[in-house]
């Protein structure tokens, strides 16, 4: 029998400070980090995904950052391939694999037996459903959607092209809707020693968090980050450049928010995404949950991690 591998994940909201915890822990048991963030894995999208700068990262390496180009294609399952690869090398040099982040569905790749990750995709279809999308709108391809796998229709936003295009292509593959490959969805993997470690606090500190973060990413220069991006030629309907931090930025800079409404919906929809990454975490009860407030610092939270591990 093959010996069960270690992993410590670290996830929660964003804005919680799930980067900061995961290098202090990383530092004292010698880990290494596997970002699971689904918008960090675009290069040039530094400051609206709220990337870790190579100072902040205190020599601890960090995988999964800056993988493909704001028009590259990356899927569940390459996540869960380029994961599990990184997994299996932090343990085989007797380190720690820590995997960070808020994006559940690469987590839940990672911990439950997700059959449909192993559904390859197909680019010729991907292509004609952008087309649709851009000639009709999304909301027409999510209709053709809710018509053939309802289950899965009402677990996905009308406006997120890119997951209503896959669970299409699923179908289209296979002839069976994504919800049937999910219908294993809570099978929990055993492949290793696993340790989940949930940040979180109450909403008004959470929510206060969010709006300094945007506060500080506009600050930072994130109009200009996004503008860089449209000048170099990448196009505004890109799934990437529909993430929360740059659509709101983009409707701005096409003259259709002014900069202040801008910055408001911004807040407004980061504080809805954290709210639907607790639902979607909530679910695994094998998450431990620990919430900031109680703790004096991040040496705390840290310290508190590593009692767990032992």
């Amino acid at each position: 029998m093959n010996k069960k591998q270690n992993l410590l994940i670290i996830l929660g909201p964003t804005a919680v400070g799930k980067s900061d915890v995961a290098i202090n822990v990383a530092k004292k048991i010698d880990g290494e980090i596997i970002s699971a963030d689904s918008m960090q894995i675009y290069k040039y999208m530094d400051i609206g995904t709220a990337k870790v700068k190579p100072e902040e990262m205190e020599g601890i390496p960090h995988y999964l950052i800056d993988v493909v180009y704001p028009d590259e294609e990356f899927t569940v399952a390459d996540f869960k391939n380029h994961a599990e690869y990184y997994i299996n090398r932090i343990n085989n040099m007797g380190k720690i694999p820590i995997v960070v982040g808020g994006t559940g569905l690469y987590i839940n790749s990672l911990v439950y037996e997700l059959k449909f990750t192993k559904v390859k995709s197909n680019k010729d279809f991907r292509m004609k459903y952008n087309e649709i999308a851009d000639k009709y709108g999304d909301e027409f391809i999510y209709d053709e959607l809710c018509k053939i796998d309802k289950k899965t229709a009402e677990k996905i936003s009308p406006r997120d092209r890119k997951r209503i295009i896959r669970a299409l292509e699923i179908y289209y593959e296979t002839g069976k809707p994504m919800s049937f490959f999910n219908e294993d969805f809570r099978r929990k993997t055993e492949k290793y020693n696993l340790v989940m470690i949930g940040l979180n606090t109450d909403r008004n500190l959470l929510y206060s968090r969010i709006e300094k973060r945007v506060d500080k990413m506009i600050e930072n220069g994130l109009i200009d980050e996004v503008r860089k991006l449209l000048d170099m030629g990448y196009d505004k309907n890109l799934p990437s450049l529909q993430a929360i931090g740059y659509k709101e930025i983009i409707s701005y800079i096409d003259g259709e928010l002014k900069l202040e409404e801008a910055i408001d919906l911004l807040k407004r929809n980061t504080r809805r995404f954290a709210k639907r990454q607790l639902t979607w975490f909530r679910r695994d009860d094998r998450i431990m949950w620990i919430d900031i407030k109680g703790f004096n610092n991040v040496d705390e939270i840290r310290d508190f991690i590593i009692q767990q591990l032992q």
